[in-house]
């Protein structure tokens, strides 16, 4: 079902690229899309191309394709693209255009969801950060400032596809555009401005004249001609359907898992599960469902939002690497094959529901005249027993919890919860050790004072605004004279911020952290403190900027309550207010750009070799070696699972931050690999950098390539009715 004719209508260039597909008039009624005249049941799936390389590109999309998909979704990063006012990035991973091309250049359409707010588990939902800095600005309501920006970069993306010849109505492979991203969460929190922002959100896409439909995902009030989408897990049984008969009934994300963050288990979602929602929802007059994601990727540099790993979606059907995760990717082309082949009757049949049980039913679509005739079977009982139903004088034993498809009404095509599959698995392979303490540098961060520091100020200053996104950190110092009488002095932190570290006169006292789900941690460390002034420098770390919900440009973080109680509590200080604060933003081997491998030799720091018996307990301390790319072309990753928390770079480029030692509940890493593409490597002397927070061990950090290999094939339950 995958070659290069599943659609009739398309024109077919043949040459060196294989598939090149001709988009053309792209409509709409209440049953589907209409492309060039034909209806269409279109399956798609989520690729982004920041969270991959253009190297990689070819083959996700050629294994989505061979998955079964017909279309490629991506959102589009604001904050890549202009990061500053004006100044505009397409280059690299950023190469929008070549990435929808390289789908055209397949055979494939291409859903684009410009946003420009995308959320996504993405730093700042996308926003560039300079956006905060606009006078009078609110974001994402009926405010002229955020309007003049949102409607300047939207116009910018749109003419950029015009300029390519991207958009089916020139020919190219766009079929579909998303404006605005589950605007409805948030809208009540603005009144009656909600609602008309969302009018003009829609009229601004429409007006832009794309010659193609557009979308809002989770919005019931989407205005007309602009279709509203469900997104969720379960939409056959959550959506409400389109909010007009003359829309058809779109599932833009249908999460494949879902998102990871530091603390927290996968989330393992199953082939069964995800094949029975998608059938549902077909069953129930759905058109077009978009798997998000279907390959989520690496959130490289410091690019993934609050708290989410750097590996995203990972049990998506192409795992992280680009790798089929198997039975998903499997089962769900199995689908894809059977929905495929009675499509047309699908489309222009006649639907009917009835009862074939106390939980059981049958979805008909059936043509006049003795055309063609499709049954879905239900069987929502999840308990152990097969249910037994009668259909059309025939006798079906339907799985528990599954739906099974009759492409003619009378044999069974596919079943949901019967996968056929071989099962895989990952396996690493492990190239490279870096136990030798001579093959590493060290460099040690500068700890400022509060003398030494550029920035004063006489309250605590908010992180974000300080730091502009800069750096994820920001130093919090001052210095005061101690009283005799204060013993058992204890330093009283209370943050907004993610991580805070506490040194006192230079030496580390100690760390906390907050987690996803609660947004304020309290750090009480024992201190040390002499008889004269003292120093305290606080590190206080954002592990990405929040993605989602109103006014986002309001958010604090940072320090909210600084103390230091002593052991009566009577002589207590405290700095909170009206004390004056030094600050400066960022480390010194950021600024350095000590990770640069082509760095100007007049700033270049002073590395030193790295003590063995001292490696693993240091905070704040840079790690430098070199190695050689392994062989062959298997996907790459650094098993840091000896390190704390930081950042790692590969020949300069950040491969993300890392943060191994926060355990889940069971005691374990939420990630200890970290992808390190091809793209990234040279064949030798490639140099590995890190920054590490904690006080990691470099001493056990490994290479090793991931492979796949299959399991025991699952056994084969007949998919055949039973005679009457």
């Amino acid at each position: 079902m995958a070659s290069c004719y599943w659609v009739a209508i398309l024109v077919i260039i043949i040459g060196e690229a294989g598939c090149f597909v001709e988009g053309g008039n792209v409509t709409y009624d209440g049953r589907s899309l209409i492309i060039d005249g034909q209806r269409k049941i279109l399956f798609s799936g989520s690729i982004h191309y920041p969270r991959s390389t253009p190297q990689m590109w070819p083959s996700l999309i050629a294994k989505a394709k061979e998955g079964g998909l017909h279309v490629i979704q991506t959102y589009v990063f604001w904050n890549l693209h202009e990061p500053q006012p004006g100044e505009y990035d397409f280059g690299g991973r950023y190469d929008l255009v070549k990435f929808i091309k390289e789908i055209q250049a397949q055979g494939l359409y291409a859903c684009l969801t410009i946003g420009p707010f995308i959320e996504s588990e993405w730093t700042y939902g996308g926003f560039p950060f300079w956006l905060h800095d606009v006078p009078n600005i609110v974001y994402r309501t009926d405010n002229e400032p955020f309007k003049f920006y949102m409607q300047n970069f939207t116009t910018k993306i749109v003419n950029l596809m015009k300029s390519s010849g991207l958009y089916a109505s020139q020919g190219g492979p766009i079929i579909l555009s998303q404006i605005e991203n589950e605007y409805q969460n948030i809208e009540k929190a603005f009144g009656e401005a909600g609602p008309s922002y969302v009018r003009w959100a829609a009229k601004m896409a429409v007006e832009l004249e794309t010659g193609v439909p557009w979308v809002m995902c989770k919005q019931t009030d989407a205005p007309d001609p602009v279709i509203n989408t469900c997104n969720g897990m379960r939409c056959g049984q959550t959506f409400s359907g389109p909010n007009s008969p003359n829309k058809p009934s779109m599932w833009t994300e249908n999460w494949t898992s879902f998102y990871q963050v530091y603390g927290g288990e996968p989330y393992i979602r199953s082939a069964e599960d995800i094949a029975f929602h998608v059938t549902l929802f077909i069953a129930k007059n759905g058109s077009y469902i978009n798997y998000y994601m279907y390959h989520g990727g690496t959130n490289f540099g410091r690019t993934a939002s609050a708290y989410i790993i750097t590996s995203y979606y990972d049990q998506a059907p192409l795992d992280e690497y680009g790798l089929t995760r198997q039975p998903k990717w499997g089962h769900l082309k199995e689908l894809h094959g059977a929905i495929n082949s009675c499509s047309e009757t699908l489309l222009q049949g006649n639907p009917s529901n009835f009862s074939l049980g106390q939980l059981q039913e049958a979805y008909v679509f059936e043509e006049e005249a003795g055309g063609g005739c499709v049954a879905f079977l239900i069987n929502n009982d999840g308990r152990d027993d097969n249910a037994t139903v009668q259909f059309r004088n025939m006798s079906f034993q339907l799985p528990p919890k599954s739906i099974t498809i009759l492409p003619d009404c009378i044999n069974v095509i596919f079943n949901t919860a019967k996968v056929n599959v071989v099962y895989n698995e990952r396996r690493t392979n492990v190239s490279e050790v870096f136990n030798e303490a001579e093959r590493w540098q060290q460099f040690k961060d500068l700890i400022p004072n509060f003398l030494d520091t550029p920035l004063k100020a006489d309250t605590l200053l908010e992180h974000m605004n300080t730091t502009k996104d800069k750096s994820d950190y920001l130093w919090y110092t001052f210095s005061f004279q101690t009283n005799s009488s204060c013993t058992e002095p204890v330093l009283h932190v209370e943050s907004l911020a993610h991580v805070a570290h506490a040194f006192v006169n230079n030496v580390y006292a100690g760390t906390a952290h907050g987690n996803h789900d609660v947004k304020k941690f309290t750090m009480d460390i024992p201190v040390d403190l002499n008889d004269g002034m003292n120093n305290i420098s606080i590190l206080s770390v954002m592990v990405g900027l929040p993605d989602s919900g109103a006014f986002l440009e309001k958010r604090f973080a940072g320090l909210a309550t600084v103390e230091i109680h002593c052991g009566d509590m009577e002589n207590s200080y405290n700095f909170t207010n009206n004390y004056t604060w030094g600050y400066e933003v960022g480390l010194l081997g950021e600024k350095l750009q000590i990770y640069n491998t082509e760095q100007n030799l007049e700033n270049a720091p002073e590395w030193t070799k790295i003590d063995q018996y001292l490696s693993s307990k240091q905070p704040l301390t840079w790690y430098k070696t070199a190695f050689d790319a392994p062989v062959g072309d298997d996907p790459v990753a650094l098993n840091l699972s000896s390190m704390g928390k930081g950042e790692a770079w590969v020949n300069g480029l950040s491969v993300g931050r890392y943060w191994v030692s926060f355990y889940t509940s069971e005691g374990n890493s939420s990630q200890t690999l970290y992808h390190v593409p091809r793209s990234f490597l040279k064949s030798t002397e490639n140099v590995l950098v890190l920054m590490e927070e904690f006080g990691g061990d470099p001493l056990h950090i490994s290479v090793e390539t991931i492979s796949l290999t299959n399991l025991c094939q699952p056994s084969f339950i007949s998919n055949h009715y039973i005679p009457s």
